[in-house]
């Protein structure tokens, strides 16, 4: 290619625009791909659901289906007995989306397969058989249930692994189930969103700590493991800092944590608490809320959330606290299962310390 062609700007763009409408049209050829097997799999589902009632097969019905079909696909590995037994239980799972309107005309694999969001009840055809399989393993025959993880996965963009591990923390029994003030403080589709981004319990597993830990350690062991925490949030929580220093009057304060809500476009204060909640939190809570409103809420940013996670709570109290307040807050417990036995937190080396030995070690060498 000459330099005169490699210097010309709108060349450059145009070979950059072609090279994204290509990756496009590869992401649309597999998400087809993969419709189109999955509706065939419904289908297989379907039929055999209604064959299995039949006495005339016999018990070994699964097993001589997949001889006969192998016989005829030598090189398709999609007819395991295992395989056929997901397929009826994927179509047991999912068969209410063949009660609405023309659910025949959308099983055929046409060329005008529906878009993402055509229908929230057909979305199971757009992430891929390994994520279905485990769902259908951890939900049960729950429809609503299912459901609610494909389209987690779908909006989200999971992976299989992230998946299983939301599916492990229960996030369907948590999500949004904070207690919230907020369709009392909040416009209508901006309160939905609030108390969507919500759960209760937090689930802190992925921390391990000691039994009589205090304040400063959950803290540290959060930020420690930050990733962790972030996902335990939820989608759309930008990290800002911790300890955020605000100086309110004549006073100096600091934010146990403050994170950035790209999805409701707001700041949103954490205060963590590790005893259980006291209406007194919502005084400090709401004070901090403020001040990031003057102080750090910028144009066109929605007003700042608020949050205390607390050892445990008391709902009713909870709830009087904030209906007692007019700024949007929500109170949510926490879960730790994993604990340090506490002869062994002593004895644990510190990082500084594990730094030293290996710098010992290299020296020596």
């Amino acid at each position: 290619m000459s330099s005169l062609i490699k210097a010309d700007e709108s060349y450059r763009k145009w070979i950059e625009e072609v090279s994204k409408r290509f990756r496009l049209s590869q992401v649309k050829a597999a998400v087809k791909v993969n419709d189109g097997m999955l509706r065939f799999y419904f289908s297989v589902g379907r039929d055999i659901s209604a064959m299995i009632q039949d006495a005339k097969y016999g018990s070994g019905f699964y097993k001589n289906v997949s001889s006969d079909l192998r016989d005829v696909f030598p090189e398709v590995h999609s007819f395991s007995v295992t395989n056929l037994k997901y397929m009826k239980y994927f179509y047991e799972l999912y068969s209410e989306f063949e009660n609405r309107p023309q659910a025949e005309d959308d099983l055929e694999i046409e060329e005008n397969c529906p878009q993402f969001g055509d229908d929230l009840r057909n979305q199971f055809f757009y992430i891929p058989w390994g994520h279905n399989k485990v769902i259908i393993d951890k939900c049960k025959g729950d429809y609503d249930k299912a459901i609610f993880y494909v389209q987690k996965t779908l909006e989200n963009n999971w992976s299989r692994a992230v998946l299983l591990n939301f599916l492990d923390t229960n996030l369907y029994e948590r999500q949004g189930k904070a207690i919230t003030n907020f369709s009392q403080t909040l416009p209508a589709v901006e309160s939905d969103l609030a108390q969507e981004i919500t759960k209760d319990p937090y689930n802190f597993d992925f921390l391990t700590i000691r039994e009589r830990y205090d304040e400063e350690e959950l803290k540290d062991a959060l930020m420690d493991n930050l990733t962790k925490f972030l996902l335990e949030l939820g989608n759309g929580f930008a990290f800002v800092g911790r300890e955020v220093r605000l100086e309110i009057g004549e006073t100096e304060n600091f934010v146990d944590m403050l994170f950035y809500n790209i999805k409701l476009h707001c700041y949103v204060v954490v205060e963590v608490k590790v005893r259980e909640f006291d209406a007194k939190d919502m005084g400090q809570l709401g004070t901090y809320m403020v001040a990031v409103n003057h102080q750090l809420k910028g144009e066109g940013d929605s007003p700042t959330l608020g949050l205390v996670i607390c050892k445990s709570k008391d709902n009713v109290k909870a709830q009087y606290a904030l209906e007692a307040s007019t700024q949007p807050m929500g109170i949510s417990a926490y879960d730790i299962n994993n604990f340090i036995p506490e002869e062994f937190k002593g004895s644990l080396p510190t990082i500084e310390e594990i730094e030293a030995e290996l710098g010992e070690v290299s020296e020596n060498e």
